[in-house]
């Protein structure tokens, strides 16, 4: 199972809170993330490892 990094970001892109956690997919990760979403955080970033699999609001227009 991979084991994604969530942080939840302030405006000027510090750190709030941090979790580690264990899900099956990005999606559960994704859907994870939402329903843990600490008070006053104003970006959500998802990590597998080094990379980036979602954000909220999202920074870049993503190439489809």
């Amino acid at each position: 199972m991979p084991n994604y990094d969530i942080r939840y970001l302030d405006e000027d892109g510090s750190v709030k809170a941090k979790i580690a956690y264990e899900c099956a997919n990005d999606i559960q990760a994704k859907v994870l993330a939402h329903a843990m979403k600490t008070a006053g955080a104003k970006r959500i970033e998802v990590w597998d490892g080094p990379t980036l699999v979602y954000e909220r609001p999202e920074r870049y227009a993503r190439a489809s």
